[in-house]
């Protein structure tokens, strides 16, 4: 923090005096400038900011705030997401990565909708069975912890996709996450209670130890520096995306698989690439819709339970009424229901999309819906196909131009596979998990899966990042996305209908108490403030109601256009966590 002296003010020179008042302020104002080596980056948390040129919000105060600084020196939405991303791998170490990988969803100020795939990638050596032991029993223990339950990272290679479309040069965009790393900053009080829930696993799967084991503890206002990660950004910063793949930290990668007995090779990182695909777009009602396709499964099953819902009375049943909730809880079961049996990545495997996606395949689903009874997940399985036929991070940015981007990034389960590389500094995923390791099998979400989602080489995992834009008369609306596993196409459906339908405000519609329901199992989660009468009432429908953590932690960019191209910003961070909203 700065401070200020008594000499100071009692300097006499002039000049001096300014400069050194010039100094302290833009120590104040910029939590990302340069402080001496002893001195941890001072930051607070903003959960709103109402703007009108450019706005960020993520997971971290001091992502946020290096976002919303590269958009003051001219960068666009892209830039701004670049930075975002890269000092979020720093400082938010549980979901925020290089060793990950995830979607972008975009908009051009020009009008052109852009969807990245960066997902993971199963290695060269996976095989349908590889976690299951000699009598066929499923070892969840390999799919999400440990070396063996790493796919090929695809982050840095999104990042250089995404620079086709920033305007600055990557060396300025990457030096704030360097800085941060090499240098260090203040952890938070749940920062600091993550990484002690973790030190355990971190001594068990780490061949190396890392920069997060303390000794005594972590507490709030602790200085974490990651001189390994510092280098690590310096090679990409310098070799671009080779300096990730090839190379030195290619080599640290395929040792550290080597001692810990993974399959991930130097080819399986040299082959890596990510690939542009096709955005989702639908309509729903006035505004169009624009989200991740598949291997994400928000691209289906959103689009399901938006359409599902569209022709509803929404806003005379009010949020979080009996009608209004037991209506989107049976959508989501059925949705979730297709989800386990149909979908993965379609570069393997044939997804019957247009077919799930139809008015008259989303009516016949309805038709098992009943107006005053829950339904059971026993009886409501997958639709039939005629033969025609929790931890992630999500942060949005909007540019003083109207692009928008929305990015959900992830190393799947909190720290992923709990595996730092040796010398790189930086964790590996456990993505592998998400892939179905036998049919009928729960990952660590709950969610099960079949033939679609079966391990291939070289295939993506089915996700359920569900990045989102949403349009109003061709001009970008919304920017929503959140973390949460599973979770996370219901809380994006939600908070969707919770604006568009219940005319919510964006802070309510953040923050008000979500609700969760998955096909498997069969129990309606809700949240501790979700309310008492509507739970009661849903109990005696027939429902199970089992209470939980938080639900996610929603990220949204509200933007009200203005006349002559003008536009006003509301960014909102959830309260659920350290999430921090940042904009000029």
């Amino acid at each position: 923090m700065v401070t200020y002296s008594k000499s100071f003010f009692c300097m006499r020179q002039p000049l001096i005096r300014l400069l050194t008042l010039c100094t302290l302020l833009l120590a104040f104002f910029n939590p990302l400038f340069a402080q001496d080596d002893q001195t941890p980056f001072a930051y607070s948390i903003r959960k709103t900011a109402f703007v009108t040129h450019g706005a960020v919000v993520s997971a971290h105060p001091l992502a946020s705030h290096a976002g919303v600084e590269i958009l003051r020196q001219g960068g666009n939405a892209f830039d701004a997401a670049i930075t975002t991303q890269l000092v979020l791998a720093v400082v938010y170490p549980a979901a925020g990565n290089i060793g990950g990988g995830g979607f972008m969803v975009a908009h051009t100020a020009a009008g052109k909708n852009i969807a990245l795939d960066y997902r993971e990638t199963a290695p060269a050596a996976a095989t349908r069975d590889m976690y299951l032991d000699a009598q066929g029993n499923p070892r969840t223990d390999l799919s999400q912890n440990g070396h063996l339950a790493s796919g090929i990272p695809g982050t840095i290679a999104g990042i250089f996709e995404e620079l086709r479309y920033a305007k600055l040069p990557f060396s300025r965009l990457i030096q704030p996450a360097i800085d941060l790393a090499e240098k260090g900053f203040a952890i938070t009080a749940s920062e600091a209670r993550g990484l002690n829930y973790t030190q355990k696993a971190f001594r068990k799967y780490n061949t190396v130890l890392p920069a997060f084991i303390k000794e005594g503890g972590w507490k709030s206002g602790d200085t974490l520096i990651q001189k390994d990660l510092a280098r690590t950004l310096g090679r990409i910063r310098d070799q671009g995306a080779k300096g990730f793949y090839e190379g030195e930290t290619a080599r640290l990668i395929v040792e550290e698989m080597q001692r810990g007995k993974g399959i991930l090779t130097a080819a399986d990182l040299r082959d890596y690439k990510a690939k542009e695909r096709q955005a989702t777009v639908f309509p729903y009602k006035q505004y169009s819709i624009i989200t991740m396709p598949l291997p994400s499964s928000g691209g289906v099953i959103l689009q399901q339970m938006m359409k599902m819902v569209e022709d509803q009375p929404m806003q005379s049943y009010g949020f979080e009424s009996l009608k209004s909730v037991h209506l989107m809880t049976e959508v989501e079961r059925l949705a979730y229901a297709d989800r386990a049996q149909y979908l993965g990545d379609r570069d393997f495997y044939s997804v019957p999309v247009d077919t799930l996606t139809s008015q008259a395949y989303l009516q016949r689903r309805m038709a098992s819906f009943l107006p005053d009874k829950a339904g059971n997940s026993k009886d409501i399985g997958a639709g039939q196909l005629s033969p025609k036929s929790e931890e992630t991070t999500h942060f949005d940015v909007v540019d003083d131009d109207g692009n928008a981007v929305s990015i959900t990034t992830t190393l799947n389960g909190g720290y992923g596979s709990k595996v730092v590389v040796g010398g790189a500094g930086f964790f590996l995923n456990n993505e592998m998990d998400d892939f179905s390791v036998k049919p009928g099998v729960p990952n660590m979400y709950g969610a099960v899966g079949n033939e679609a989602n079966a391990i291939a080489p070289g295939k993506r995992m089915l996700s359920s990042m569900t990045p989102t834009l949403v349009l109003d008369k061709g001009k970008v609306f919304l920017v929503v996305g959140t973390p949460g596993g599973t979770t996370i196409t219901t809380s994006v459906f939600q908070t969707l209908v919770d604006i568009l339908d219940f005319g919510l405000s964006t802070e309510d519609a953040v923050n008000r108490p979500k609700f969760h329901h998955q096909w498997l199992p069969d129990s309606l989660y809700v949240e501790a403030a979700f309310p008492s009468y509507t739970r009661e009432q849903l109990t005696n429908m027939g429902y199970k109601i089992s209470q939980r953590g938080t639900i996610g932690r929603t990220e949204v960019i509200r933007v009200k256009q203005g006349q002559g191209g003008t536009h006003q910003l509301e960014a909102v961070g959830d309260g659920r966590g350290d999430d921090s909203a940042d904009g000029y």
